[in-house]
């Protein structure tokens, strides 16, 4: 067995994951916000804060030599050679500071809106939210349509309490493209605030979640606008399996802003990462002293998917005039270019 030296052991355990894979296997880095990524080969395998973990298989670490043991395979000293050999660098300490690389933060810019909110209404019907709820998250510059890319996407803005934009989740209207605004700040994620003052918080993955629950609250003669509605803008990456502290950060930035909540349910996706995620989080809430409860949809995948099957199916008749220009533009666009592919 070849001799290393314990200070070279110490010295690569100190690489994180995300400098390895920036110098080593950059191709394997998927961007999914301002300070997460997935790898392309596990895409449920989610980094944060330079740890990882793989939700798929649930474990997680918090290097780059657990990446190499646990995930691809290594025995603890090739992991060692593999990341002396390629000569990186730990990221630098200083007191006070991240180990993280310093990344120059992008400025949050929120969308411009588009002319007309026509294609996201539209979006949002077919979705099944109840129009009262649209004409008041739109009203209040919460919910609009802008445009990406030459193409028409739904916007889901989060502002911090002061009133300032500070998050922006976009969702693709006519294609599955789901991102966010670049500079985005995760810990001001899409949220509806209770009229009431109420103590307790619905928690969901995504923002057409939470204005699912509202259609929801609503179909059931309640009223939704006593409700606060919290999205997290995805399942958030957390260390380990045994480490039972860490909450979101819209989560945490929420109870910061509004100390008195005493409550909170968990209504995350009905599939492994959700189940996982709302199960460690629960944890993590309830040594600090909360009531929880984990309230997945009964069915289906998601709150919005629940929503789908407790509606009768839209008729065609029904769909918007809107939609209905918004679908036969995009294949008219694709019937062109299919005939120019076939001229060429």
């Amino acid at each position: 067995m070849p001799y290393i030296d314990p200070k070279e052991v110490e010295r690569v355990k100190q690489i994180d994951l995300l400098t390895y894979l920036q110098q080593c296997e950059p191709d394997e880095l998927v961007r999914l916000g301002p300070d997460s990524y997935c790898t392309k080969t596990h895409d449920s395998l989610k980094l944060s804060n330079g740890r990882f973990y793989w939700w798929s298989q649930g474990f997680g670490g918090k290097n780059a030599i657990d990446y190499l043991v646990k995930v691809k395979g290594m025995t603890f000293l090739d992991a060692v050679i593999t990341l002396g050999a390629n000569e990186i660098a730990p990221p630098i300490h200083s007191v006070g500071k991240t180990t993280q690389p310093a990344l120059a933060a992008k400025k949050f810019i929120l969308p411009a809106p588009a002319k007309t909110n026509a294609d996201a209404i539209a979006y949002l019907e077919l979705r099944r939210i109840d129009p009262h709820i649209i004409k008041n998250v739109m009203g209040n510059g919460l919910v609009y349509q802008a445009q990406r890319k030459g193409r028409p996407c739904v916007v889901f803005a989060g502002r911090d309490k002061t009133g300032m934009p500070r998050y922006a989740a976009l969702r693709g209207i006519g294609c599955n493209f789901k991102g966010e605004a670049a500079g985005s700040d995760k810990r001001f994620a899409f949220r509806l605030a209770s009229q009431i003052n109420a103590r307790s918080v619905h928690v969901f993955e995504g923002a057409i979640d939470a204005l699912a629950f509202a259609t929801l609250t609503l179909l059931d003669d309640r009223e939704w606008r006593n409700l606060n509605l919290l999205s997290l803008g995805g399942v958030p990456a957390v260390a380990n399996s045994n480490e039972r502290t860490r909450i979101p950060q819209a989560l945490t930035q929420y109870l910061s802003d509004n100390p008195h909540t005493k409550r909170i349910h968990l209504h995350l996706d009905n599939d492994g990462p959700g189940i996982n995620a709302a199960d460690m989080i629960a944890s993590a809430l309830h040594l600090r002293g909360f009531d929880i409860s984990i309230a997945p949809p009964p069915v289906g995948k998601d709150v919005a998917e629940y929503l789908m099957t407790q509606m009768k199916p839209c008729p065609p008749e029904q769909v918007s005039l809107q939609e209905e220009r918004l679908l036969t533009t995009e294949r008219s666009a694709r019937k062109a270019k299919s005939s120019q592919s076939k001229e060429r």
